[in-house]
């Protein structure tokens, strides 16, 4: 059997890359994958399977007709928040699998924000005919609520991607704290500048080594290039490739503060400490579902960067 993969793959995204090792992890041993990708070249050597380019109109046809299934995730595909063009693509992707046969399933789906009229409408259609239907938190569940689109909700699949060992790690000073942040309209230059503000007084409080880790290098780590030499303590930039590895990292820390959906899932899955900054509702979803102390950079609220610096006032993380 015969399965395409298609998702948000081979597009230097660190959490995306974790969920494509997680399906590859799960398919069963009779299922043949075909990627997707960005860069299909890269995504072929790194996970040992045939990908073809995501934007190839030919190239993704020709898949689809030699497919039995269409597996379309996970991660949050279904959104216009960054452009219209998200729903279009994989909506469209989705109904043209489904109008050539092929056996659809969304897979680990994060649904929303979807502001406009025809991203709401592609979606309901598009998943009104899967085969099957799973998504990762209780804001999709409610969008399948008032599409009357059967599904489950379960837990993000990255919770369940296997770890490997980052080398170096334990050789860095202890405690260490992983900082994940990326770029968004709310996250402004002056803000950044009161978060630089805000961990330099933690990491004097605390004692800690702070490790940022980019998990999307072309868009993170210019700010974490900003950050890093502000900082009057021990610190290192991780930029990892390796899904695995990038998991096996929050194993070797005692705490995160993270706007990265994932970098807080990979640390809550090896039990440190977490310290989320919400831009987007599937943040918020994951601290509510775990209690996750934090705040919105939604600027309409009253959060301030600088409650960071009384997370732990005056003791060590450990």
């Amino acid at each position: 059997m015969q399965a395409v993969l298609c998702g948000y793959y081979g597009m230097g995204n660190g959490g995306d890359e974790a969920l494509l090792a997680t399906l590859l992890q799960m398919l069963p041993a009779q299922v043949t994958p075909v990627v997707l990708s960005g860069n299909p070249a890269e995504t072929a050597q790194r996970y040992g399977v045939k990908a073809v380019p995501r934007k190839s109109l030919g190239a993704v046809v020709q898949a689809l007709r030699q497919a039995d299934a269409f597996i379309w995730g996970g991660g949050s595909l279904l959104q216009d928040t960054t452009s219209l063009q998200n729903p279009i693509y994989y909506g469209g992707l989705m109904l043209l699998a489904e109008a050539m046969g092929l056996k659809t399933v969304a897979w680990g789906q994060g649904i929303g924000p979807l502001n406009h009229p025809l991203s709401r409408n592609l979606g309901k259609y598009a998943l009104r005919h899967c085969t099957a239907v799973s998504v990762r938190d209780r804001g999709s569940a409610a969008w399948l609520g008032r599409w009357q689109v059967p599904g489950v909700q379960a837990p993000d699949p990255v919770w369940a991607l296997e770890s490997e060992p980052v080398a170096g790690l334990w050789d860095l000073p202890a405690p260490r704290v992983a900082v994940a942040l990326r770029p968004h309209p709310w996250l402004t230059e002056a803000r950044l500048d009161q978060f630089a503000q805000a961990l330099i007084s933690f990491q004097r409080a605390t004692g800690t080594c702070i490790l940022l880790v980019p998990f999307q290098p072309v868009k993170d780590l210019p700010m974490a290039q900003y950050i890093q030499p502000r900082l009057t303590g021990p610190s290192h930039i991780y930029t990892l490739e390796n899904p695995r590895q990038l998991k096996g990292l929050f194993r070797g820390v005692e705490m995160t503060i993270g706007m990265r959906l994932h970098a807080l899932i990979m640390a809550a899955a090896a039990e440190c400490r977490c310290f989320a900054l919400s831009y987007d509702p599937k943040v918020s979803y994951l601290m509510a579902d775990l209690n996750l102390p934090g705040f919105d950079l939604n600027p309409h609220t009253s959060n301030r960067p600088g409650r960071i610096r009384r997370l732990t006032p005056g003791q060590r993380i450990r």
